[in-house]
């Protein structure tokens, strides 16, 4: 179990991949999601984007051209600012800047590469933008100059929301490397904050470095003095997520603790004792945790393991002492009432020399943006739709007109198709009469006909029919990693296992008509032993091969979109199709084995041969695994999986027919033929 209070990658999301792990801070998509609300608020629809070349601005950038695209937006230009030859490349992104007609620009890039974009910027005197920082007042006042400030004014983004820490700021204040010298961060923390360096080991002692550039520590600095904009203790957004995920863990085990018997989550309403528990239980305890924080905040954790979505909109402004603040202008909330989602104060907001006037002039497209009269931002917005090609992502299609991007619409065998609903209603019924037999089976389990062919095996191969049309319901519904990995080792585990029973048979057959000559030696293998140990030897070299295939090339979930343009196909990939056919060749093996010997002992003398019936039901078995092959191989989309459904129900019908139902036919409508003489052959009791 994983509770992150940093990890932002939207595919941690998936519950099928990463089923234990939650998180406390939002993922990619949804801050994304606040920046496109914050630009469709004031109408910005012409937009450019540099982001930084590491995981935070690829996959940041990459969500927010998504979602820019799917709310209507258009991108005029989006650079990368590479980790290396950045100068020259920041060169060529200042030009694109310059020619640019696009008056708002998201800045997509980590924390350190903020400073060395915003100093070029600066530079070259581009103050007719407005800037949306993706990740803003994330760096102290202290790293910019006079010239930067000036650019940064007035810039807009989006934070973490976060509340105060009841008590966290006296626990901070209590810091101190002379009292906790234990700890190995203080040191560190020490020397960068209050920029020194410790004399010895003893920390008493002060000089200065030759130089007079770097003084050593003293041990008498306070961590009260430090700049707040270096240091908040108010607004750190890492403290802050890592004391939710704490507390977080701290209601899952009091809920664990106080838990009632009979009214606990598990098992006929059961607790867990606390000092001795599952972690998959912790986990559902944290999943259920819903309380609010000593400052009021909500902490709970969605059905995908992620927090509330609530940014805050802050705007930096220098105030007339050239003091550089952060304020809180609106917010965005994902859990408020549609339409309120987004919340911002105009007025609070001080815009830099991109905006002229006050803000009640952000009310239309073209003022608020100073591209001039209504007539250049529509042409502006043409050469979005005509001139900007912007590739669509791998879950979009580009409509017939080539003007917007589509989402892909997902598919596979569901419960709801047509075809999932026939599956599911043969494979029920099919259940139900093998159950059905079964049970005829163990009602007249003494009679002749029963006991005459290993009654114990007719069970268990009754059985495992029944797991071999069940089976069928694992290949319907949406692919995901468990089902992809068990589907098709459950299918040729429970098929294998009831062909092993059909030879086992055979084999049984051959061995009791032989054993009846004189001073034959096979009288001593006559009784169960030998079919249970023919099974379990089968069953053993099965489960060796299904090892090697979970731990070579196991099965996954795949996204296939090269079937369709307007489809994601959501399929299991078999990971080693080698694999695949070798499980499948060794179920072809034991059925053909199992044909050849009860085509061979077809002919000996019982008015009732099993061995005759064995040889129908393998040949049909055969047949259709036989076109099973080709079929498969040219299916397309969730075909694939209807094709295999297919084969699967044919094969254990084939079985079941063949085999059970003539001996139903005779118990049930057929009674004086269920006699010991009759199945001797003698003659006597033909006329019955």
């Amino acid at each position: 179990m994983n509770i992150s209070h940093g990890a932002a990658v939207a595919s941690l999301s998936d519950k099928s991949e990463f089923p234990s792990f939650s998180r406390t801070v939002s993922n990619f998509n949804s801050h994304a999601l606040g920046l496109t609300r914050l630009a469709m608020y004031f109408g910005w629809t012409w937009l450019g984007i540099i982001s930084s070349d590491d995981d935070y601005g690829q996959l940041g950038s990459r969500s927010l051209r998504n979602s820019l695209i799917t709310a209507g937006g258009c991108l005029d230009f989006q650079e990368t600012v590479p980790r290396t030859n950045a100068r020259t490349k920041l060169m060529q992104i200042i030009e694109t800047i310059k020619r640019s007609t696009a008056k708002v620009i998201v800045v997509y890039v980590s924390k350190k590469n903020i400073v060395p974009i915003m100093e070029e910027i600066s530079a070259h005197d581009i103050m007719d933008r407005v800037w949306i920082i993706s990740d803003t007042c994330t760096v102290s006042q202290e790293a910019f100059n006079k010239k930067m400030l000036e650019t940064i004014n007035g810039t807009i983004g989006l934070a973490h929301h976060t509340m105060e820490m009841v008590g966290f700021q006296d626990s901070v204040y209590r810091i101190h490397p002379l009292t906790q010298q234990d700890d190995i961060f203080i040191k560190p923390f020490w020397e960068k904050a209050f920029s020194c360096t410790w004399a010895n080991s003893s920390m008493k002692n002060s000089t200065l470095i030759a130089n007079g550039r770097t003084s050593f520590c003293t041990g008498e600095e306070k961590v009260q003095d430090l700049d707040v904009s270096l240091f908040n203790i108010y607004t750190s957004v890492l403290a802050s997520r890592a004391y939710n995920a704490l507390y977080s863990v701290a209601h899952a085990l009091h809920d664990m603790l106080t838990c009632q018997n009979q009214r606990g989550p598990f098992l006929n309403g059961s607790c867990v004792d606390i000092l001795s528990f599952e972690p998959w239980q912790l986990l559902h305890y944290v999943r259920n945790v819903h309380f609010k924080t000593h400052a009021g905040e909500e902490v709970f954790f969605d059905s995908n393991g992620d927090p509330p979505v609530e940014y805050d909109i802050l705007n930096q402004q220098i105030s007339d002492v050239g003091a550089l603040s952060c304020v809180k202008v609106g917010s965005f909330r994902t859990a408020a009432p549609k339409g309120k989602e987004i919340m911002i104060n105009d007025t609070g907001i001080r815009w830099n020399g991109a905006i002229n006037g006050s803000t009640a002039l952000l009310r239309g497209a073209a003022l608020r943006l100073n591209f001039g009269d209504r007539g250049s931002v529509n042409q502006n917005l043409r050469k979005c739709n005509l001139a900007i090609c912007i590739k669509c992502s791998e879950s979009q299609w580009a409509s017939d007109k080539r003007d917007r991007c589509i989402p892909r619409l997902p598919e596979y065998l569901s419960f709801e198709d047509t075809l999932g609903v026939t599956f599911s209603a043969i494979s029920t019924v099919c259940t139900l009469i093998t159950a059905t037999i079964l049970c005829v089976f163990l009602k007249y389990r003494e009679t002749p006909l029963v006991r005459a062919n290993n009654r114990e095996l007719s069970y268990l191969l009754l059985l495992s029919l029944m797991l071999c049309f069940l089976c069928s319901f694992i290949f319907i519904g949406q692919p995901m990693g468990v089902s992809c990995r068990s589907r098709q080792i459950i299918f040729i585990t429970v098929f294998s296992f009831c062909i092993s029973c059909v030879l086992a048979k055979t084999i049984t057959v051959v061995i009791a008509f032989s054993a009846t000559q004189p001073e034959s030696r096979l009288r001593q293998w006559v009784g169960s032993r030998i079919p249970t140990f023919f099974i379990l030897v089968v069953s053993q070299v099965h489960i060796l091969i299904d090892i090697s295939w979970l731990g070579t090339a196991p099965p996954f979930v795949q996204h296939n979109i090269k079937f369709a343009k307007d489809k994601i196909i959501i399929e299991c990939n078999e990971g080693s199709i080698a694999m695949f056919y070798c499980m499948l060749g060794y179920l072809g093996l034991l059925a053909s084995v199992s044909f050849i010997v009860a085509f061979l002992a077809r002919k000996l003398p019982d008015n009732f041969n099993e061995a005759k019936y064995i040889t129908f039901s393998m040949l049909a078995f055969t047949s259709v695994w036989v076109s099973f092959i080709p079929a498969y191989v040219s299916a397309n989309g969730k075909y694939v999986a209807a094709v295999e459904i297919f084969a699967i129900l044919c094969s254990s019908a084939a079985l079941l027919i063949c085999i059970f139902i003539p001996k139903c036919y005779i118990i049930l409508l057929r009674p004086k033929m269920n006699t010991k003489d009759y199945l001797m052959g003698k003659k006597n009791v033909h006329n019955c």
